[in-house]
């Protein structure tokens, strides 16, 4: 998953900055395109985190990547002029990441976490 979202970040990345730069910027567009695709990119590094760690938090690895598709994916679909509609999924996105988060900082202080 994480190698797969990687490719798909920096691909992202360069088609928003090149190809696309005209019609991100007609749309004033390219602030949130540029934004999904951090969000992209920083998820992906940590969900390959996650597999390193002694006990991979695969919990907070699926809220990530439901986050990316979420957040990122609304984002995305809105800047190359997708509904209106996929605004209020963006937050869901949001709250998706934090899940994943909390159950890292959950899982720091878990009894079961091996010292």
């Amino acid at each position: 998953m994480a190698g797969s979202l990687g490719f798909t970040g920096v691909g992202l990345g360069a088609f928003g900055a090149h190809a696309l730069k005209d019609t991100l910027a007609m749309r004033q567009m390219t602030s949130a395109w540029d934004t999904a695709v951090l969000y992209l990119l920083v998820h992906c590094v940590a969900i390959y985190a996650t597999t390193l760690a002694p006990n991979p938090n695969t919990k907070a690895a699926w809220f990530w990547t439901g986050g990316v598709v979420l957040f990122s994916g609304s984002l995305l679909a809105m800047a190359l002029g997708g509904p209106s509609w996929l605004g209020p999924i963006t937050p869901l996105g949001g709250v998706a990441f934090l899940v994943g988060w909390s159950l890292v900082i959950k899982s720091a202080f878990s009894p079961s976490r091996g010292t």
